[in-house]
Formats: structure tokens, C-alpha cells, sequence
């Protein structure tokens, strides 16, 4: 692959203190293309005690600058009044940075001033911002910005729903046709996909945070992300498209997983997350090569919590394991097909198999009745295993049990002692909410052979710490993950990898993300 030397990516430098603010602009050097000083977030009287200090700025960094200074109901740090802005940009025009961003109602306005008042408009990016949704009259708001002598349009608006990124990728396309250098971006998590797809698309530049939670917009990434895990500078219209499709899917190691494996086989393919709420629309409008309202290369699809059930309806073909698990986690587009199976049990029992050999006559406990649990009965009752079902949720756990004829029982009063494996398919322990949660604790645990948690981030779980103090044998979720992950790979792209590979990238993510908490 070829390095796309079009990308372009802005690091954002906001700061309340002039001094923070030069120290931070030097620390963006390292990662930035362009670099952004956010002046509005400056406290009132730094840019007037901090002038020297700013103008020497403005000379000695060697990317190009741009400047902003936006008020608050327009995504900016702090209550600007009309006369404050002039009186900035007034001051500002003449320096030598190399743009200025300056939102759409003063861009109107400077067009009317005298010629020798106007300001250098091949070094202006008029933007125009809405953090409510996508505006009733985007294409309206195009045409006029357009109409305006500034060189640079920028559009950015929330995605409320991910369908809302195909009007940015619209957008683009008839700039590019129109010839107008222009930046669009959909905002929040709904909108990621934006940031990483746009400059393949013709946005001028994308932003990138400097630093974690240093971004300066909702579902801004880190820069050093863009670059490295996304490989933005080799994407272009030919990549094939893949990526986890779930709600939430930003706290997802998958992307590491994935784009680990495609940098390391030199294949032109990137994986995305994709936070789904409408998955009938997202499927419809995206995905179906029948009815998908975007021209792209789009290979397969991950399916994670909420949708692994849902997805069944909406695709063409479904394989027999994944019929009998009920439930769907991989999506294949073959021609104009949509492909679904479920890589989840193989996943969660050839780790057991490095562990156990056989699993033939091995008594398991599965805590759960979700789809978790489904893909662990489907995987041991294949394996011969004696099996139980141990819910939260007994009306659950009787449905699911019945059905296939296992034992069930509750986990709140349940005792695992004299059980070979222990396999916790419930959401306790998991990021968020759950961290601090267990399904089970170290007295019922005791005199258990093996304690597997399905959850893989953290790494360590409360259960797993509870396991190891009574002397079980443990194994942790990444396992799983980056072998269902290595399934899922060769499905899409009818090649191997390696599993050392996806897994040392899963677990890589992981402590970066421990370290930066």
C-alpha cells in the first residue's frame, strides 16, 4: 500500500494560559500536520498580556496555524460578544498564520466591507456548526457558504443516529465535484467513522486530539490513533471496509485486534466501530449492497451487544451453528448477500482445549442466560460436556434450559464447588458500570479446577482476583476474543493471520488504556 499524502490531520491546542498553551502548541509538533490554536478558551486578558508571546509563537512553529476564536453558542469555551470577535480578527488577519476559522454570520458580513478592509480570503475556513443534529437545509447552507470568496468550507453537525454520517459523505462528494476545498464532519460517537473516512473522501484535513480527553468536539480521536491504529494515510476509496457494530463500541480493543492484523499482512482494509442504536436503518441505509445509500467497499461486519439476536432478520443466509446458538456476530457480504455467523463459540472453546484436551464428560458451570451463555452451551454440549445453567434471572435461565434440556439453578445462592470449569457469560465485571461487579465470590468458588471469564476488559475481573485467592486456575476473555477475532478474519478476507499476533494487540490496548486511566 501507498501512503495517501492528501491526509491531512489538525491537532486542537486549547488552553486557559498563554504559557500552557505554547508548551502544548510544542508538544503537538510531534503528531500534528496542522495545528489549531483554540484561543477561545484562553481566560479573558491572556491574549492581551500574552501578545508578545503569541505573535512569537505564530512565527516559530514550522506546521501551518489555524486560528479560532468561537464563541460559546457556537462550540467555543466562553461568551463572546459581537464586538469582542471583530475586534480579535481585526487584530489577527494580518498575522502570519496560516488560516483563520471564522464562523459563517461574520464570514457574511466581511464580504460587504470595503475591498481594503476584507481580509486575505485564500487563508480563510468559513465553518458553520451544529451541535443539535443535521441541519434541515444542509445543502442550502453549502450553496451559500460556497458562494462566499473564503477558499475553505466547513461543515460540522451532530450524528445523532450513525445514518447521519451519510449526508457528510454527500457533502463531500459534491464539493469535490464542485471543486471547493472543503472540511465535513459528523460529530459525537455516532460520527467516528467521519473523522477516520473523511480525507479519502475529499475532506480537506481531519482533527485529531494531542493528548487523551484532549479533544475539543465530541468523538474526536487521538491523532497518534488516526495514524497508527486507523493507518488514515493509507486509506483511499479501494479499502475494504470492515468493523464492530454494537452500542457502545468505543471502550472495543477489536480495532486493535483487526487493523493489527491488516497492517501486518499489508492489506489494503481498515476496521471501524460502528455505535449502532437504529441497526434495521444502519443495515438498510449502509450495509445492504440492494439498498445502501453509500458507494464504498464494505467486506464484514462484528456484531456485539445489543444486536447479535436483532441482526438474524436483516441478512440473506444464516450457518447452521449460528442458528442453533441464535445469535449472529459475524456478518459476511458475499456479491449482494448478506452472510451471518457466529464465531463466538469456536472462540470461547479452543482456549479451554489448550487447557483441558479433552472437555468430553467435563462438569461446567455457565453463568448467564444471554447470548454469551448460548454460544458457551452450543461450544460444550459438542464437546460432550455435563452442563449448568446458573442465572440472575430464573424465568430466563427456564426458557433457555428447557429448551435444550440442561439442569439450571440461580447464581445468587449457587455453590460451584466440585465444578471442573466456571464460566461467567454475564456482563459483571466488565468496563463501565459493571467493573466493580462479580458474579460470583471466592467461598462459592473454592475447590473450582478452572475459573474462565468471558469479560476481557479489564483484564484482571473481581472474579478473576476472587478465583486465584482460593487457588483456582484462571483464564481470561482476551483469549477468547482474539480467537473468535482470527475466525472472523479469515472469513472476510479467505486468509490467515496470526492469533500471537491479534492477541498481543488486544492485550497491548488494554495496558495503554490501564496506564491512561
Amino acid at each position: 500500500m501507498v501512503a495517501n499524502n492528501d491526509t491531512r490531520i489538525c491537532v486542537p491546542v486549547k488552553e486557559q494560559t498563554v504559557a500552557a498553551l505554547i508548551a502544548a502548541t510544542n508538544k503537538a509538533t510531534s503528531c500534528a500536520d496542522i495545528i489549531e490554536l483554540r484561543l477561545d478558551a484562553l481566560e479573558r486578558g491572556e491574549i492581551e498580556r500574552g501578545a508578545t508571546q503569541l505573535t512569537n509563537l505564530i512565527h516559530s512553529v514550522q506546521q501551518p496555524l489555524i486560528l479560532t476564536f468561537r464563541p460559546a453558542e457556537q462550540g467555543g469555551y466562553r461568551h463572546l460578544i459581537r464586538n469582542e470577535r471583530w475586534t480579535f480578527w481585526h487584530n489577527y488577519f494580518t498575522s502570519d498564520a496560516a488560516f483563520f476559522d471564522v464562523e459563517f454570520d461574520l464570514i457574511e458580513e466581511l464580504v460587504n466591507l470595503d475591498a481594503d478592509a476584507q481580509p486575505d480570503w485564500s487563508r480563510i475556513i468559513c465553518s458553520f456548526h451544529d451541535f443539535q443534529g443535521v441541519p434541515e437545509k444542509l445543502d442550502e447552507i453549502y450553496e451559500r457558504m460556497a458562494f462566499t470568496p473564503a477558499r475553505f468550507l466547513k461543515l460540522a453537525f451532530k450524528a445523532n443516529d450513525i445514518t447521519d454520517c451519510i449526508p457528510v459523505f454527500r457533502l463531500l462528494q459534491r464539493a469535490t465535484k464542485d471543486e471547493r476545498e472543503t472540511i465535513a464532519i459528523a460529530m459525537g460517537v455516532a460520527g467516528v467513522i467521519t473523522r477516520i473516512l473523511g480525507p479519502s473522501r475529499g475532506s480537506y484535513l481531519t482533527y485529531g486530539a494531542g493528548v487523551p480527553e484532549g479533544g475539543t468536539a465530541p468523538g474526536q480521536l487521538v491523532a497518534t490513533d488516526l495514524r497508527s491504529l486507523y493507518r488514515i494515510d493509507r486509506i483511499d476509496s479501494e479499502t475494504l471496509i470492515t468493523g464492530l457494530v454494537g452500542s457502545p463500541v468505543s471502550h472495543s480493543v477489536s480495532p486493535h485486534i483487526h487493523n493489527a492484523a491488516f497492517k501486518a499482512g499489508d492489506l489494503n482494509a481498515v476496521y471501524l466501530p460502528f455505535h449502532v442504536d437504529d441497526l434495521r436503518g444502519f443495515v438498510q441505509r449502509m450495509v445492504n449492497p440492494r439498498t445502501r445509500e453509500l458507494d464504498w467497499s464494505l467486506k464484514g461486519l462484528s456484531i456485539t451487544a445489543p444486536h447479535k439476536k436483532a441482526i438474524i432478520n436483516l441478512l440473506d443466509w444464516i450457518d447452521e451453528g449460528a442458528q442453533k446458538i441464535g445469535a449472529v456476530n459475524t456478518v459476511v457480504l458475499q456479491g449482494d448477500e448478506l452472510l451471518g455467523y457466529n464465531t463466538d463459540a469456536q472462540g470461547l472453546i479452543e482456549p479451554l482445549r489448550r487447557k483441558f484436551g479433552s472437555l468430553s464428560g467435563v462438569s461446567a458451570a455457565i453463568l448467564g442466560a444471554g447470548g454469551a451463555a448460548c454460544a458457551a452451551i452450543h461450544a460444550l454440549q459438542r464437546e460432550g460436556a455435563d452442563i449448568t445453567v446458573y442465572a440472575r434471572d430464573l424465568e430466563k435461565a427456564q426458557l433457555l434450559c428447557q429448551r435444550i434440556n440442561l439442569s439450571y439453578d440461580s447464581l445468587a445462592t449457587a455453590n460451584f464447588r466440585g465444578k471442573d470449569i466456571v464460566i461467567n457469560a454475564t456482563p459483571l465485571g466488565s468496563f463501565g458500570p459493571h467493573i466493580t461487579e462479580t458474579p460470583a465470590v471466592a467461598q462459592q468458588l473454592r475447590g473450582v479446577k478452572l475459573v474462565y471469564d468471558l469479560v476481557y476488559n479489564p483484564i484482571e475481573t473481581v472474579l478473576l482476583k476472587e478465583a486465584r485467592s482460593v487457588g483456582c486456575e484462571t483464564l481470561g476473555g482476551l483469549e477468547m476474543l482474539a480467537t473468535q477475532a482470527l475466525l472472523q478474519f479469515k472469513l472476510w478476507m479467505n486468509t490467515d493471520t496470526s492469533y500471537e499476533l491479534m492477541y498481543t494487540a488486544g492485550l497491548n490496548a488494554l495496558n495503554e488504556a490501564f496506564v491512561r486511566s
